[in-house]
């Protein structure tokens, strides 16, 4: 009681747990974004082998291929790709690691991707501006395990473009529950089942008008049930600025992409990082931005 308290009399003191726990997820969510795909194909590949009876399982991908029988989120223990060397608890704190290691393994000295300190920074970062926005509040500790699951979804999209159902379904019964309970997000519950609804049906319409026309297939059923739990979060009112924010940022991306990078305009691009990051935005600075549109539409005289 005396630590809610405490978080209640002193913002600065929440924000700065909220930066170390979201750093300390964030080295799990490494985790989760490295394994959980490899999983996920394992367990394609022993669908397929037993739905074709197959008695001599032809060889699993390269990918999901690893030396482990046993290979989930909790084993093996972490370990160093290059050598195997168990990482000691000192050697997995947050960033600080990374530093005082030089960014290379203790055993091998091979280089340690920047990838991991830069995932739990971000994370941490964007722990902290969750805790800032809404205070110490338990919408807030919900909010943050909503911030963590589109940092999962966000990197595995971008590795595989993949939005597994493991992730993108409890997200949107969970935006459900929250908004059943009612902890003062401001969405009603049938705010939250339009969202969930239109989030899904919207993005699905568009998929097959876009084949209709194209005969392409311009994004996949995940971004529908990505969207679907963004709005289940936030309501329907949220949806179509994250469609228009995502689609902005994601067109502008991916031009840069071809004339900075060279990248082939053929070439599929994920849609989910940029849905998630529209709905992190929306949910840090969504009152904001309404009130810029709607000052930029009075002034247009609109």
């Amino acid at each position: 009681m005396a630590i809610v308290e405490l978080l209640q009399a002193s913002p600065g003191f929440l924000i700065a747990v909220c930066v170390i726990l979201g750093m300390l997820v964030g080295s799990f969510l490494n985790v989760v974004v490295y394994r959980l795909p490899i999983m996920m194909q394992r367990d394609w590949h022993q669908q397929c082998c037993e739905f074709l009876e197959l008695k001599d399982k032809p060889e699993i991908t390269a990918e999901a291929r690893v030396d482990f029988d046993t290979f989930n989120l909790a084993k093996p223990e972490s370990h160093c790709p290059n050598c195997k060397h168990q990482i000691k608890p000192w050697e997995n704190i947050p960033v600080a690691s990374y530093v005082f290691l030089g960014g290379k393994c203790s055993q091998c000295k091979q280089k340690i991707s920047l990838r991991y300190p830069s995932v739990e920074f971000a994370n941490g970062v964007l722990s902290g501006l969750v805790a800032y926005s809404f205070g110490a509040t338990w919408l807030t500790l919900a909010l943050l395990l909503f911030t963590w699951c589109l940092v999962a979804l966000t990197l595995i999209d971008y590795d595989h473009q993949l939005l597994p159902d493991d992730i993108t379904i409890p997200l949107l019964w969970a935006g459900l529950l929250v908004n059943t309970i009612d902890m003062g997000f401001g969405v009603s519950l049938t705010d939250a089942v339009i969202g969930a609804i239109a989030g899904y049906l919207s993005l699905w319409s568009f998929y097959w008008l876009f084949k209709l026309l194209t005969g392409k297939e311009g994004m996949g059923y995940g971004d529908f049930k990505l969207l679907a739990a963004i709005g289940a979060w936030m309501g329907w009112q949220s949806l179509l600025p994250v469609i228009i924010l995502s689609s902005l940022v994601g067109a502008v991306f991916g031009i840069l992409m071809i004339l900075i990078m060279g990248r082939d305009r053929s070439a599929p691009m994920p849609f989910g990082p940029f849905l998630a990051g529209a709905g992190f935005i929306m949910l840090i600075w969504g009152p904001q931005l309404s009130n810029m549109y709607l000052s930029a539409m009075s002034g247009a005289g609109l």
